[in-house]
């Protein structure tokens, strides 16, 4: 989807789960509110149609409004029944299409419990997992972990709704996963996954080539090795990387593994040096300063998703009891996060928001956000 496509369009393409006699404002007109809502800071469906009827004028420059703004209890039933598939599939093929990110794309994918709202998931609460674009900072989609399950589950789901072709996948203990790697390369992805000890046959290969190779001063194999040094607030960090290619004895049915990964952490804090090992199985081969930045990079998704919601946001303080209000809401606040940085300015996230709520015009380029849209 071309990256002039506006905000109000796409959100117009939204399947509406209402019947017709109940459409007294459009699908799109409140989803648009809800979002510019959130971007400017409101928290709660009161505070989305307060912030609706105090922007009115501005909304009717490109929305509809045939029947004003809803009310509270308008947004509320909505976002209960709307489907946070579908809604989830709109917002994937319109930031996928705006996400042209030049040579590899790199998708990072992670968990994040609503610590406030109680569901019956392996983590106790509404679980949402989401696919980020770590070099756009973008949200390319979510997917909400079933009740009685876990992200193990999710994370297929989620899969099926990205554009992987030439993108790589980099997940965390929790996603390695023979089905998860074999779903990346039949999509024409690669992926990057870290091994834990939820996958022991496959640790234990992992750590055993790596040392085989290191033992033998890595005589006869390929690979390559990257180290960087560096030095904040009194204390030292190295970190060695090290890429061991085409590797022998990992188990079969992983597929198109092309390299194995070890990274060495050194820290060193007042005298005091601690050494952490982490192994990762890949299809990319990268070189090793290549793949130690990809795993590095992985981290986008916790520091400048996750933590903005939390921080930002206050996400961990919604009390929404109804899975797919929850799950609608969290998409809207991760559209949010995503359209806040594309602004270039060195303001904090809140101060955005501030000037979102006080600046009409700063509000528009932050829906727009992408070059090329012309109206939100």
């Amino acid at each position: 989807m071309p990256s002039t496509v506006s905000v109000a369009t796409t959100f117009a393409a939204v399947p509406d789960p209402r019947v017709d006699r109940t459409k007294k404002h459009l699908l799109g007109d409140i989803l648009v509110i809800a979002l510019a809502a959130a971007v400017a800071g409101a928290e709660s469906f009161p505070a989305v149609a307060a912030f609706g009827r105090a922007k009115r004028d501005w909304l009717a420059g490109f929305l509809r409004l045939p029947n004003g703004i809803p009310s509270p209890d308008t947004f509320r039933r909505v976002f209960a029944r709307l489907d946070p598939a579908a809604f989830g599939r709109c917002v994937s093929e319109w930031l996928g299409g705006v996400c042209q990110a030049t040579g590899l794309r790199h998708i990072a994918i992670d968990g994040k419990a609503v610590e406030g709202t109680r569901r019956a998931t392996f983590s106790g609460c509404l679980h949402l997992v989401n696919a980020w674009a770590a070099e756009n900072r973008l949200i390319l989609g979510q997917e909400a972990v079933a009740d009685g399950s876990n992200e193990i589950t999710a994370i297929p789901e989620l899969l099926k709704v990205l554009e992987l072709k030439g993108a790589l996948v980099t997940l965390d203990a929790a996603g390695c996963q023979v089905e998860v790697a074999r779903q990346i390369r039949t999509a024409g992805g690669d992926y990057l996954l870290a091994v834990k000890g939820n996958q022991p046959g496959l640790h234990d290969a992992v750590r055993a080539a790596v040392e085989r190779a290191a033992e033998g001063g890595f005589e006869g194999v390929a690979f390559d090795h990257h180290t960087i040094a560096e030095r904040n607030r009194g204390r030292g960090k190295v970190r060695s990387v090290s890429a061991l290619y085409d590797p022998a004895g990992l188990p079969p049915d992983w597929p198109g593994v092309a390299a194995v990964v070890s990274l060495l952490r050194e820290r060193a804090v007042g005298g005091e040096v601690t050494n952490t090992v982490h192994y990762y199985v890949t299809s990319l081969r990268g070189t090793a300063e290549q793949l130690g930045w990809l795993v590095r990079r992985h981290w986008a998704v916790e520091n400048e998703l996750h933590w903005t919601l939390d921080v930002c946001f206050r996400e961990d303080a919604s009390r929404t009891r109804t899975r797919h209000v929850g799950a609608n809401l969290g998409l809207v606040r991760r559209v949010a996060v995503s359209l806040l940085k594309q602004d270039p300015s060195k303001e904090s996230v809140p101060t955005k928001r501030l000037r979102a709520a006080l600046d009409e015009q700063y509000l528009g380029r932050a829906l727009r956000g992408f070059q090329g849209n012309k109206t939100p």
